[in-house]
């Protein structure tokens, strides 16, 4: 517990946590997406899971912390690049969230009818939970590598990275549903998301390739896009507020 009471102990921590939670934005972004195919009763039960099975991956992946920096070393050489097992599985993720972001994007603009069928569309359960689960692990490696590199000047990194992990998740469960909800009640916020998640996905595979994009230029383009679409929102409300005062009065008088 002495560790964590230090300066440089708890600098170290709240940066971790901060970075955490913006990584975390990802995988609650994924699990909000994949929570709204399931049914109304299922999604806050997926919710939690998925944000418990992050924690449990970050966490072992952590105490395995020298099988997690082994990853770095090259395993095979292709079209020129030298590939490491962290690259191959980001390469895999990012290729899964594109095609994914596609199938998802798809369901959106061609799959309305089916909404009047029941479920259509639907997936079960341990679908989704399986998907967010294989997330979970890509996002995991990259966080704990990063974390690795923040806090390999201290004694004992590893009790401030759980600490850290721990903190994050919580506060992403905290959001977690009032983003799950409002997703779902927005579709053009949701294409929105769609979208993020498909730049997400370039940027694992590019990483996996060598060439590092940071992260700031997305997650800056998509804020930008995100306060463009509130403000639309917020004037489209106004409009149809009006619209239907107007109608009342004339239907009054």
């Amino acid at each position: 517990m002495m560790t964590l009471l230090t300066t440089q102990a708890l600098a170290a921590l709240l940066t971790l946590t901060a970075l955490e939670l913006v990584l975390g934005i990802d995988n609650v972004i994924f699990i909000a997406i994949l929570c709204g195919r399931l049914p109304q009763e299922q999604r806050d039960r997926a919710r939690v899971i998925g944000l418990l099975l992050a924690v449990c991956s970050r966490i072992l992946l952590v105490l395995a912390i020298g099988w997690v920096m082994s990853l770095e070393a090259s395993l095979i050489s292709a079209a020129g690049y030298d590939l490491s097992g962290k690259d191959l599985i980001l390469i895999t993720g990012g290729l899964f969230l594109i095609f994914k972001a596609t199938r998802e994007i798809h369901h959106k603009l061609q799959g309305e009818q089916d909404d009047s069928a029941g479920n259509a569309g639907m997936l079960s359960l341990q679908t989704v939970l399986l998907q967010i689960l294989m997330i979970d692990v890509v996002f995991s490696i990259d966080s704990v590598i990063t974390a690795v590199g923040m806090t390999e000047d201290l004694p004992r990194p590893i009790p401030i990275m759980i600490t850290a992990i721990l903190l994050s998740v919580a506060g992403m469960l905290i959001f977690s549903r009032a983003i799950v909800d409002f997703v779902e009640r927005n579709p053009s916020v949701k294409m929105l998301a769609l979208s993020f998640l498909m730049l997400i996905g370039v940027l694992l595979v590019a990483d996996g390739f060598d060439h590092h994009i940071p992260k700031g230029y997305v997650y800056f383009a998509m804020f930008y896009s995100f306060a463009v679409e509130m403000l639309q929102l917020k004037t489209s409300g106004r409009q149809n507020a009006a619209a239907v005062q107007k109608n009342s009065s004339e239907g009054s008088g």
